[in-house]
């Protein structure tokens, strides 16, 4: 399979790609063959060793991945090879293959694309929890959406219209 990996927290500029063995799953985990990840601020921080979490180097960084189950752990039942699944991951998903606990795996529609399911683990739950569970927006309320040109910002602009939501969006610079 092939990885992006990290050697030294030196950031973006430090990874690189590097064939490896495929992961095998364990009882409890699910083989993916990876058609998109995501690439969030977490996993920029993550490469420069800014981030909560500090894996042991070398590393492949990558929280968010979407593509189709390859194979099943022996415990692993309500999921199934062929499934077209998105998983979040707490790193190693910079790669073509990835093995994960089968918990951390969501089958998706087939009307969701790869890329938008390689974006919704972090994104769209980070914009969710944010303005409905944290926020309590309800329909025709207002909401003001600062860093609405990141990731998690347009999922906010696009989970406040769908939830009925007037909004408000801000961005640093005319560019974005």
């Amino acid at each position: 399979m092939r990885s992006m990996i990290v050697r030294r927290l030196e950031g973006p500029a430090a990874l690189e790609p590097v064939e490896r063995p495929d992961p095998v799953p364990g009882p409890t985990e699910v083989r993916i063959d990876v058609h998109a990840c995501g690439c969030n601020f977490g996993d920029l921080l993550i490469v420069a060793g800014k981030y909560q979490l500090k894996p042991e180097l070398p590393f492949a960084p990558g929280s968010e991945v979407c593509g189709v189950v390859r194979d099943v752990g022996a415990a692993v039942d309500a999921i199934r090879p062929g499934q077209r699944v998105f998983a979040v991951l707490p790193w190693g998903g910079y790669a073509s293959v990835v093995a994960v606990e089968a918990a951390r795996v969501v089958e998706i529609p087939e009307a969701m694309s790869f890329v938008e399911g390689a974006a919704f683990g972090v994104a769209y739950q980070s914009a969710h929890l944010a303005l409905v569970d944290r926020g309590c927006l309800r329909q025709a309320e207002t909401v003001l959406v600062h860093g609405a040109a990141g990731g998690v910002g347009l999922a906010a602009v696009e989970v406040a219209v769908a939830l009925g939501g007037r909004v408000i969006a801000t961005a640093r610079g005319a560019g974005k």
